[in-house]
């Protein structure tokens, strides 16, 4: 892979104060700090693609999520638990639904006032979860608002898989409640058909000494939109966010995340890697991280890798760092873009490997070490098998045209 990098460390011995942004000139002006966040929708205004958080975003393809949708025609949520844990349906403001969501945007926010209800899946303290809890989000023709609300107590441990699918176009909201001295692996999978739109915050809350592992894979829809947001309620949090995204021809699927360190000696690391093939394929990665002034011994870092397989498609990626304390014990960034190497395909072919097997190969192996986090085997392969098949779609279509 040839690539174009950007990348930056920065490290602040006591006593010294140091702060940066990055992602060179398409970085915010101000801070991160100062972005609205509000629960009434007239605090938005319509969005214009003028605004650092839009700019990449294709509004006119949104279906009318801007304003309040009348008559929403709500998401099939199916919930599949082990035994102990609790599942139930409860309005915006009862059992903690809406506690962790700051909403940033207006999207996010009319999707708050305008879901009836949440869906809550709860785990009682001190629980040890030997199976994963599946979660099925089905959006069915029309549009919709959606509520996830994962609230795991104190000292438990746990897994959640939820996978978005349907042909519909949903706004949604999903809340991480990480108790302290908890973990919780959280899997969200987007392959929902073609005529879809999916736009989502998630919006995680980490506890004294809690661990969470996120893992965000985003294979489908028409337009993809997600806002992960992660938050540490005490010292000794620890936070890993993974993606892996390969967007097809006329996909646009954006990841725009944000980690706020306002708590002492607490670390977080994004890691995500994205496949374009096709005509007009765009994805967007934007990784924002605040180290708040109170945040001494933050250790961050954030990574971004784009692999260009064919002409026509494009990739946006914008990594900033923002930083108010001089004790910090690591913090950097890095992103890279770059095509497919020819030469790793000739090294494949020289040796009897076909071309389409090599190119497979080759993608396998740069997903590997992420899709590999996965440790739910049966969708671990599942999600390898199905991007071997957009691999295959779109290589036909390319021939073809």
């Amino acid at each position: 892979m040839t690539a174009t990098t950007s990348s930056g460390a920065i490290t602040a011995a006591p006593g010294q104060t140091k702060a940066a942004r990055g992602g060179g000139p398409g970085a915010p002006a101000g801070s991160r700090a100062a972005r609205l966040t509000s629960r009434d929708p007239d605090a938005f205004g319509l969005p214009t693609g003028r605004e650092e958080e839009w700019r990449f975003t294709p509004l006119d393809r949104f279906d009318g999520l801007l304003a309040r949708i009348e008559n929403p025609v709500a998401p099939e949520v199916e919930v599949r638990a082990p035994d102990g844990v609790e599942v139930s349906q409860l309005p915006v403001g009862a059992g903690g639904v809406g506690s962790v969501l700051a909403p940033a945007d207006r999207v996010s926010v009319l999707a708050l006032v305008g879901v009836p209800t949440a869906t809550v899946v709860s785990v009682p303290a001190d629980t040890l979860l030997s199976e994963p809890v599946l979660v099925t989000v089905y959006a069915p023709a029309g549009r919709g608002y959606g509520h996830l609300l994962i609230d795991v107590g104190a000292g438990s441990v746990a897994t959640v898989v939820v996978e978005h699918t349907g042909g519909g176009t949903l706004a949604a909201n999903t809340e991480l409640r990480v108790g302290d001295n908890a973990a919780l692996t959280f899997v969200s999978v987007q392959d929902a058909e073609r005529t879809a739109v999916h736009v989502e915050a998630q919006a995680a809350l980490v506890g004294r000494d809690a661990r969470l592992r996120e893992i965000v894979v985003t294979l489908g829809g028409d337009v993809v939109r997600l806002t992960p947001s992660v938050r540490f309620a005490g010292p000794g949090g620890d936070a890993d966010l993974a993606g892996v995204f390969f967007t097809s021809s006329g996909q646009h699927h954006e990841h725009q995340l944000f980690i706020d360190h306002q708590q002492p000696q607490c670390r977080s690391r994004v890691t995500y890697k994205g496949a374009l093939q096709g005509a007009d394929a765009h994805s967007v990665w934007v990784g924002d991280v605040l180290i708040g002034a109170a945040a001494d011994g933050t250790d961050t870092y954030e990574l971004n890798r784009n692999l260009l397989l064919t002409e026509g498609a494009r990739a946006d990626s914008v990594p900033n760092l923002e930083i108010e304390t001089g004790d910090v014990t690591n913090a950097g960034h890095a992103s890279a873009t770059g095509r497919f190497d020819e030469e790793q395909l000739f090294y494949c072919m020289a040796r009897g490997i076909p071309a389409d097997e090599a190119r497979r190969l080759v993608v396998r192996g740069f997903f590997a070490d992420l899709l590999d986090r996965i440790e739910y085997e049966s969708l671990r392969d599942r999600l390898a098998t199905r991007i071997d098949a957009l691999l295959t779609e779109n290589t036909l279509e390319a021939s073809d045209g």
